[in-house]
Formats: C-alpha cells, sequence, structure tokens
C-alpha cells in the first residue's frame, strides 16, 4: 500500500515518512523545494532500507499530480505541503493564499478524479484563534486566526469538511499540531529553517552551534509560572507516530473527524532554554524583548481524543526533545 505525501522533504513529513515506512507501509513523495531539500528523502531511505520515489513539483499544479497518481496509485494521501511562517504571512498575506490554498484544491481534485479517498491534513493549533479557553480541545472555537497563516489552516480545513460531506468516499483527518521540536535520534534529519528561524528551538540551537549570537525571548511579563508564554511542545517522532495512527484510522473511516497532536503539559520558553542546557551542556544566552503582536500567554492542548479514538499518546519527554534537537543541530550546523 503506496501513501503519497506532499511536502515531505520538509521537517514534519520527512519524519513520517520513516515512521510509516517503518509501519509496513510505502511512501511516495512529492515536494518542489521552496523550503526543503531532497538530502532529507536520501536520509530517509538510508535510514530506513526503503526506496521513496520523489517527484519534483509544485502540488497546485494539477497535471503533475495525474501523471504521479497515475503512476504512484496511492491509497491515501498526506499533505504537508504550504508555506509555514507566521511572519511571512503576515507580510505576504496573498502569497500565503495562494499557495496554500491553490495547493490543496488542486490534490483534492486530483484525488477525486482518482477515486482516491482517505486523506490527512496537517494542520494547525492555530485554528483555535484567540477566543478559544486553555486546555484546547477539538470543540474548542476556531476562526478568530491572529495571522494569514492560520487563516489559510481554518480555509483548507473547511474546505476539506466540505469535499468529506459532498463525497461519500472521502474520509478526511484533521491533524492539528501544536509545537513540533526534537529531531529523529539518529541526529540524520531534523528542522532546517532556512533564514533566521521562526520557531523557538531551532532558534535555540542556532545560537548553541554559534550561527546566531542570542535568544530573544518575547515579553517576561505573561501570567505564566515564570513570565514567559507557556507552550505545549511535542517531539516531532511522537507527531509522526500520530499520523500512521490517523492513517489506520483513516482507511476505514469515512467523514471528517479531528485530533489534537500534542502532550497535554505547557512548558514555558525558560523552561525550554534551560532543559535544552541540560541536555547540550551549552549555555544559551537570551535576552528579554517586548512581547510580540498577537502571541498568547498559554497554549496547551487536550489530547484524550487522539489516546481515545487512534490509541496514539505523545510519550517522549522536553529532555529528550532537546537531546534530539541539539544532536541534530551539533552534527548538522549548517543544516543539509
Amino acid at each position: 500500500m503506496t501513501i503519497l505525501l506532499t511536502g515531505a522533504a520538509g521537517y514534519i513529513g520527512s519524519h513520517t515518512a520513516i515512521a510509516l515506512a517503518e509501519a509496513g507501509y510505502d511512501v511516495a513523495i512529492v515536494d518542489d523545494f521552496s523550503n526543503s531539500s531532497p538530502e532529507a528523502v536520501r536520509r530517509c531511505e538510508e535510514l530506513t532500507g526503503k526506496k521513496m520515489p520523489l517527484y519534483e513539483a509544485d502540488v497546485s499544479d494539477k497535471e503533475a499530480l495525474r501523471k504521479i497518481f497515475a503512476e504512484v496509485k496511492p491509497a491515501a494521501v498526506m499533505h504537508f505541503a504550504g508555506f509555514k511562517a507566521v511572519g511571512e504571512s503576515v507580510a505576504k498575506p496573498l502569497m500565503y493564499y495562494r499557495n496554500n490554498l491553490d495547493t490543496t484544491l488542486s490534490l483534492l481534485e486530483v484525488m477525486a478524479e482518482f477515486g482516491v479517498g482517505p486523506f490527512i491534513f496537517s494542520s494547525s493549533a492555530t485554528v483555535y484563534g484567540a477566543k478559544a479557553k486553555v486546555p484546547y480541545t477539538e470543540e474548542s472555537e476556531t476562526g478568530g486566526c491572529t495571522n494569514p497563516y492560520g487563516w489559510t489552516k481554518f480555509m483548507i480545513e473547511q474546505i476539506a469538511s466540505g469535499a468529506a460531506k459532498a463525497d461519500s468516499n472521502m474520509s478526511v483527518v484533521l491533524l492539528r499540531y501544536f509545537n513540533p521540536v526534537g529531531a529523529h535520534p539518529s541526529g540524520r534529519i531534523g528542522e532546517n529553517p532556512s533564514g533566521i528561524p521562526n520557531n523557538l528551538m531551532p532558534y535555540i540551537t542556532q545560537v548553541a552551534v554559534g550561527r546566531l549570537p542570542h535568544l530573544n525571548v518575547f515579553g517576561n511579563d505573561y501570567d505564566t509560572p515564570d513570565g514567559t508564554g507557556v507552550r505545549d511542545y511535542i517531539h516531532v517522532v511522537d507527531l509522526a507516530e500520530g499520523h500512521v495512527a490517523a492513517l489506520k484510522y483513516a482507511l476505514g473511516h469515512k467523514g471528517t473527524e479531528v485530533f489534537n497532536l500534542g502532550t497535554g503539559h505547557g512548558v514555558s520558553v525558560l523552561e525550554l532554554v534551560h532543559a535544552f542546557e541540560r541536555a547540550s551542556g551549552v549555555k544559551i544566552p537570551y535576552e528579554i524583548t517586548p512581547r510580540r503582536p498577537g502571541d498568547l500567554a498559554s497554549v496547551y492542548a487536550d489530547c484524550s481524543k487522539a489516546e481515545r479514538v487512534l490509541g496514539w499518546k505523545a510519550a517522549r519527554t522536553v529532555d529528550e526533545m532537546c537531546a534530539d534537537s541539539w544532536r541534530w543541530q551539533k552534527n548538522n550546523p549548517q543544516g543539509y
């Protein structure tokens, strides 16, 4: 059984490709490398000993997709392709709406043409917006997103759900990620942002290897235990294993279902910094700077539904997340 992964040369997709291969599935990948490297796929093949056919194409190109679907004959699709930097989405909203929505629409249309029903979407906790109360459950209020990136995730959830309602063959699983961190324990694949990292952990690791001078901590006056923002950090390998569980569910399910993928526990910025220092033995210099507009004090998940329905629960600790992130960055100081 072959699973087609879009955007799987990227961070979460590459780890999921490994988890799927280890679970016995065949994996095919389509990516345009706009924010990723084919080297990641080569290393996935090296780690699993399995060939992963790689197609370089823009997922919004329906003609290219038709050729790929005809050759691959996928049993299901996992959709990771999309732009994902919150700050960039504010600066370039039209680029984000065009790319993220067009790729999804083209993909869903070609899936319908080829009669492929199971669709697992890489969504985000950003769909909950500013009004939802923590811990977020799948029934928490969505919408009211604080940036165009979040709105594209929200819109795609609506599009996919509508497609499933109209097509009884479709099985849509929407996975709302919290904050993926960590890397494969081999240190061979990991998060490889282009330019200045937008996320906390790769920023910390780049400070640790000397690529960046210090970490900026945005605000220390939140209503949290140490005043810094609290987030739900999940090890990327746990997240990848969540996709395998979601696939098994989707293959025997029709309609739309939503799952939070997180740990259910909040960790502050400074707690993560200190955990990383323990794991790496490297001191991380940081400066307190003003809050960023739109940042919330505390964001974490209720993941009991995923445990109850999918039989999945995050297992890896914050210390493991930090140790694996450091192993990746130390072994690959410039990325791929």
